[in-house]
């Protein structure tokens, strides 16, 4: 469902802290990111604090934009919600609205399965629009924390990206109180999910407990520290992965790699150039385990088989093994059972 007026002119929004605080993470991620500098951009809006905040500063910052309103329908009411949304977003001034109902289903539980349904939908309704996203810095501190509790290396702690096409993230640097601020400023109701505070889940936790007790043990700043150590690491990783581009050049031969060049390269390399082929070539959901259990082909070999690397289709599977002195990757058949 989709609207388009009437639409109202940008609204002329007050010079309060809150709103110079977000209209100026806005205009920075435009100057630094936006393709085109920025003419045209649609954004995520759910209602909820973030992302209106970031849609009242994007209609002012930014040129055209259209509000992408996602209907998960997990909840009773969730149509009146989504059209409540996306009316706001028309009063604010955006050049459009629409509202598109998904279907929420598939493994690794609700919140993953909504995500994955949120994202296919954002990118098949965008437009060829980059997306602009209300991630705050307190979200980039949880998704650091979430990374660290899964203990799978230095990429899951990276955190999110400001831009990471056709995804951007304007406010990574603004605490969620600046957010809910500039919608009381602007008299504006954002809606409460109450899956945000439905302890099941278990960023509500990190938000509502966790968080919390490490900002008052360490006595504060513990957000922004997780934020800024995620940028660096991201740096850091950027470096590494363009070094382990020209390592996975050189060891390859269009096919496959060879074992000689990447036993004598370090260690934090060639498992990146090792990812980068196992991705190139199809794998899914590759997993620290993975990683290593290959890399033990090069750096341990016993004259153990393959590894099963996931992304096979039905009746195979995808396997990286050791070959005469080269790293292959192909799919096998799998047999079926009785």
């Amino acid at each position: 469902m989709g609207s388009r007026g009437p639409v109202a002119e940008p609204r002329r929004l007050p010079e309060t802290a809150a709103v110079l605080a977000v209209r100026r993470a806005v205009r920075d991620w435009v100057v630094s990111y936006a393709p085109g500098g920025g003419a045209e951009t649609a954004v995520a809006l759910s209602g909820g604090a973030d992302s209106l905040a970031l849609t009242a500063a994007a209609v002012v910052e930014v040129g055209a934009v259209d509000a992408l309103v996602i209907d998960h329908q997990l909840q009773a009411g969730s149509e009146v919600v989504a059209a409540d949304a996306a009316a706001a977003a028309l009063a604010l001034g955006c050049r459009s609205a629409r509202v598109i109902a998904v279907q929420v289903e598939g493994n690794g539980g609700m919140e993953a399965a909504a995500r994955r349904a949120r994202y296919a939908a954002l990118d098949e309704a965008r437009g060829g629009l980059p997306v602009l996203l209300g991630h705050t810095l307190d979200d980039q501190a949880e998704t650091v924390l979430l990374g660290l509790a899964r203990g799978s290396g230095g990429r899951s702690i990276h955190g999110m990206a400001a831009w990471a096409e056709p995804w951007g993230r304007p406010l990574l640097g603004v605490r969620r109180a600046v957010t809910r601020q500039l919608c009381a400023d602007l008299a504006v109701s954002p809606y409460e999910d109450p899956h945000n505070a439905a302890p099941e889940f278990t960023r509500v936790r990190l938000r509502t407990e966790v968080l919390p007790l490490l900002e008052d043990v360490l006595g504060g700043g513990v957000a922004a520290a997780l934020a800024r150590t995620a940028d660096q690491l991201r740096e850091d990783g950027a470096v590494l992965d363009a070094l382990a581009g020209e390592l996975l050049h050189t060891a390859s031969d269009g096919e496959t790699l060879s074992i000689e060049t990447l036993a004598t390269a370090p260690a934090a390399l060639r498992r990146r150039a090792i990812r980068a082929w196992l991705l190139a070539g199809g794998a899914k959901a590759l997993t620290g385990k993975h990683l290593h259990a290959v890399d033990e082909l090069i750096t341990d070999w016993r004259g153990q088989g393959g590894i099963a690397v996931g992304g096979g289709r039905a009746g195979s599977r995808l396997v990286a093994a050791r070959e005469h002195g080269r790293l292959t990757l192909r799919r096998e058949r799998q047999a079926r059972r009785r």
